[in-house]
């Protein structure tokens, strides 16, 4: 039988036609556009799809769509694998966010949730903590167990299996269990990933112990790599579920680490951390209904932006036009600017509703001119309270039945703070270092160092409804990059009607708060430069800006985009 196949072209109807190559032309409402040649058909499926930035990770979560398991436990054997195949951002050292949609069944109506597994500050928190004698944030603690926030991954996949899954839970994690004792043949990016990290994880013993060989020499492409203490962890954790991790035996291990580093986490810390369950920030964009992960993520933050472009008729200036790429860098610029306001409990209640809400966008659109930048003495403080009331990776899955799952999860940095609690196995998240430390948090008392702090991130996945059914799922890692790659994401597919691997695949622009330049991915025509300097613009080039993996379900078929900006992954059908 064949299990997942790529479409043919001529099955899916191209949106966009251009000539090939990169041409300057004339949009349709004349403004200077950049057409764009290549033409990019997702990945089709008919019973269920998976895709994920690691193919052995996707082909897990395939795997147990095949076994009967629904989308909720191919998400959860997903998440355990990538902790083993890609050890820089899929991880149970860090934390994430989740949004599960339920299709109805006889017993039950359908229901879509927010799950918030992200880092959290331990109890013993001060605001000197991570700074230097001279009161500004230390990056060389920040970059140790000293910088590790509470760990959210295990307790957020555990939340959501006990809601919706079908399976055993140890059934789940026994794929990662194999992989991390047999062994993965590493591939060229992976092995050159780790090699890059020796220095960083020289003065870590538990670091060096797990992902370099005795001697410290590092694992090449094409050898194989064993995760035997990973897999101790992960034995753990199958046996005893959300306890095995917190408490116990790998719960010792991980406090007498972080403890023997300088960190302040503690067994009362793992033992009281909880994912927090919620409902999805609900918005809309030119009809289309869209769920977003509430705060501490950054959903309110894209859900704002798409407010204020939905004033604009960027499908009338066009795709990559010089009129198109200004007016979405400036709503992006407006909504960063917004994000001051964004924190996490207990010591800050963000408003979201007003953030999100389509009157506060419209004072904002406001601000925006077609000729003109706004800069920052140009651009006004917001104050949404008036409209109140009362490294990463992302995965995507959806199943036949109609649920759906898109899930964010990361380390913060790529192998987070390089360090490992030894015996172990698995790598620490630096996200305690995202709060507003020292100098640097003036202005931003939503996100100050508190006991019990939940830490703040730009992920957001995101689940676009048709119908009152999944359509879209998407969602990114890239840091600062993720805001601005999940408005084009979704502005490509809805304003642009492009097919969710061409969405996917064209060149994108970052823009963050005012005086921030705007950064352009190759792929661009030179000619867009002067175009968008005469409107006021800094222009810089920039590197590849995140890795959407996407599924779109319609007309019966999965679709799977899986960006190929980072190497290995894939997306893959279940027939």
């Amino acid at each position: 039988m064949r299990r997942g196949f790529r479409c043919l072209a001529g099955l899916l109807a191209i949106t966009l036609a251009v000539p090939a190559g990169l041409v300057a032309q004339t949009g349709p409402s004349g403004g200077d556009i950049v057409g764009y040649g290549e033409i990019h058909h997702p990945t089709i499926g008919r019973d269920g799809m998976v895709v994920s930035q690691n193919a052995i990770a996707t082909r897990v979560g395939v795997e147990i769509l095949r076994k009967g398991g629904n989308a909720v436990d191919a998400a959860v054997a997903t998440a355990f694998a990538l902790a083993v195949t890609l050890p820089r951002a899929g991880n149970i050292g860090g934390g994430g966010y989740m949004l599960i949609h339920m299709a109805a069944t006889p017993d039950r109506p359908a229901q879509t949730i927010a799950i918030d597994y992200y880092g959290q500050a331990p109890h013993a928190t001060t605001p000197d903590l991570l700074l230097d004698a001279a009161g500004r944030f230390d990056r060389e603690k920040g970059y140790s167990m000293k910088g590790v926030a509470i760990p959210g991954t295990v307790a957020g996949l555990w939340e959501a299996h006990q809601r919706f899954g079908k399976l055993r839970w140890g059934t789940l994690i026994a794929p990662a269990i194999a992989l991390a004792r047999n062994g993965v043949v590493l591939s060229d990016d992976e092995a050159k990933a780790t090699a890059e990290q020796a220095k960083a994880m020289a003065d870590d013993p538990g670091a060096m112990a797990a992902f370099f060989k005795p001697g410290g020499a590092p694992y090449q492409p094409g050898e194989l790599f064993r995760q035997p203490d990973l897999a101790w962890s992960l034995k753990q954790i199958a046996a005893r579920g959300r306890d095995g991790f917190y408490k116990g035996p790998v719960a010792e291990r991980l406090v007498a680490g972080i403890k023997a580093g300088g960190g302040i986490i503690d067994a009362a810390d793992l033992a009281d951390y909880r994912a927090i369950v919620s409902q999805p920030i609900w918005s809309d964009y030119r009809g289309q209904r869209i769920a977003y992960m509430p705060p501490t993520a950054s959903g309110v933050t894209v859900a704002e932006a798409m407010n204020i472009l939905e004033h604009f008729p960027l499908a009338e200036t066009g795709w990559g036009s010089a009129a198109t790429l200004h007016t979405v860098a400036e709503a992006v610029k407006i909504a960063w600017s917004d994000r001051r306001l964004v924190g996490g409990a207990p010591d800050w209640n963000t408003p979201t509703t007003g953030l999100a809400s389509k009157g506060f966008a419209a004072e904002r659109a406001k601000l925006i001119q077609p000729d003109k930048t706004l800069g920052a003495a140009t651009l006004p403080d917001g104050n949404p309270y008036p409209y109140e009331s009362r490294d990463t990776t992302h995965f995507s899955v959806a199943d036949a039945a109609g649920n759906a799952v898109t899930n964010t999860y990361t380390l913060s940095a790529s192998y987070g703070a390089h360090v490992v609690a030894p015996g172990t196995g698995f790598l620490l998240n630096n996200s305690f270092g995202n709060l507003a430390w020292g100098l640097r948090g003036a202005g931003r008392e939503a996100t100050k160092p508190v006991p019990g702090k939940r830490v703040g991130s730009t992920i957001t996945p995101i689940i676009v409804f048709r119908d009152d059914k999944p359509w879209l799922l998407t969602g990114t890692p890239g840091g600062g990059y993720i805001i601005a790659t999940m408005v084009q994401l979704l502005s490509n597919v809805i304003d642009h009607r492009l097919n969710v691997a061409e969405a996917a695949q064209r060149p994108r622009i970052n823009q963050s708060g005012p005086g921030a330049p705007i950064e352009l991915e190759p792929g661009f025509s030179p000619d867009i430069v002067p175009l968008l300097e005469a409107r006021g613009h800094a222009v810089k080039s920039s590197a590849t800006m995140g890795s959407t993996q996407s599924i779109m379900v319609t007309n019966g078929l999965f679709l799977g985009a899986a960006d190929t900006r980072r190497p290995d992954a894939l997306a893959l059908g279940v027939r």
